[in-house]
């Protein structure tokens, strides 16, 4: 078996080793070339169809890129390349689309893989390629001493996601200089440091990050997209038609078919919507300093649901045309990374002032929507801002 190229739009050309071509044809790797990268985002952007598939390829061609620049052994270098190829093998139907219902239902992230990877047939694979299963589900979930590659602030999973999202949507801000990233890293006493010259490449990650969230990841119409499917899933699981965890190992596609053809109107209805992107509207859409003190209980989905019944009541609608939309508030965020300047090694936050601006950024770009169709809006907007005690919008704001 030769090795194969394999030719990439954002990388140019791939090589996956002949070893690693037996995980490749896996069929937990194969499942993720029917499964959208940025879920229902090609709603709002045509070209964004590109698969996690793609997206394990980059980070695999990256890891192979960081194995070699660091010296990494044989092993090691296997070790690493194999686990991000495998590192999203757990998601779900569209991505992040249901990941809130499953983690709530059965209490679990798609990133726990470890029953995936002691399946036989995946088992074995790694065997022969001396892998330990339980090394590659340690690399993956961030325990490993190697896992910051993968599993880190600036990893080989963010790099790919950015230049790749940012490639398919159109969208240039996803800029990242990969390049100068990874030739400015090194292993000290098993930890991965940075390079004094490599601070603007991880600025420009950190960039991209916050430019992209509003742009495509908190898009409102892939937001209200989500809601949509997220709620037709839960209408399904809670009328019997398919539980939690058959759900989770669906691709887009089976997922989709499964609420098409199901018996019950309201699945249906909200499945037929999103095919055909006849989708809710903003009843609703506020900052956080525009609500009086509000609390939201660790159950984000069953809150939003209480939230919407209630909202769904006072406007004197049925439930299901009621959906809330309850991000989790954008905590500091933190860079777990060590530069080395001279003979120190100092915490990049000490050295980067744009990581405060950036945090103050990410929590003005937080929204809390209310969505609904557009001929009951103005009762779901009415009765929304009443029950979350909204500040009354300001002429500039009803512009907007």
């Amino acid at each position: 078996m030769k090795e194969r190229s394999i030719k990439d739009p954002v990388h140019g050309s791939i090589t996956v080793p002949k070893a690693m071509q037996r995980l490749l044809d896996l069929q937990e790797v194969q499942r993720l070339r029917h499964i959208r990268q940025l879920g229902f985002s090609y709603l709002v952007y045509p070209g964004a169809n590109h698969t996690r598939f793609e997206h394990s390829l980059g980070a695999m061609h990256l890891a192979s890129k960081i194995a070699s620049h660091l010296s990494l052994t044989d092993e090691e270098s296997m070790l690493v390349t194999a686990s991000a190829l495998l590192h999203d093998i757990g998601h779900g139907p569209y991505s992040h689309a249901i990941e809130l219902l499953i983690e709530e239902e059965l209490g679990k992230s798609h990133a726990y893989i470890e029953p995936l990877l002691n399946d036989s047939v995946l088992n074995d694979s790694l065997c022969a390629l001396d892998l330990d299963s339980t090394e590659v589900n340690a690399m993956i979930s961030g325990t490993h001493h190697l896992s910051e590659i993968i599993h880190g602030d600036l990893d080989v999973d963010r790099m790919d996601y950015l230049l790749r999202d940012a490639h398919y949507t159109g969208v240039p801000y996803g800029t990242v200089d990969c390049e100068r990233l990874i030739h400015s890293m090194r292993l000290s006493d098993n930890r991965l440091l940075l390079e004094e010259s490599g601070i603007h490449a991880a600025e420009s990650l950190l960039i991209a990050r916050t430019l992209m969230r509003p742009s495509v990841y908190f898009h409102h119409v892939s937001r209200i997209a989500e809601k949509m499917f997220q709620h037709a899933i839960w209408c399904a699981m809670r009328t019997g038609i398919q539980k939690a965890a058959v759900f989770a190992r669906q691709d887009d596609a089976a997922c989709m078919q499964i609420l098409l053809s199901s018996s019950n109107q309201i699945v249906t209805t909200l499945a037929q919507r999103l095919y055909s992107r006849n989708l809710y509207k903003r009843a609703l859409y506020v900052r956080k300093d525009d609500l009086y003190n509000h609390e939201w209980g660790t159950q984000r989905y069953l809150t939003e649901r209480k939230y919407a019944d209630i909202i769904a009541e006072t406007a004197g609608v049925s439930s299901e045309q009621v959906l809330v939309d309850i991000p989790p508030f954008p905590g500091n965020m933190q860079m777990n990374v060590l530069v080395q300047q001279r003979s120190s090694v100092i915490p990049l936050e000490e050295l980067s002032p744009l990581i405060t601006t950036l945090n103050e950024t990410r929590r003005s770009q937080w929204r809390l929507g209310v969505y609904a169709p557009p001929e009951v809006s103005e009762k779901v907007t009415a009765a929304a801002r009443e029950i979350f005690h909204c500040k009354q919008p300001t002429k500039q704001e009803r512009l907007l």
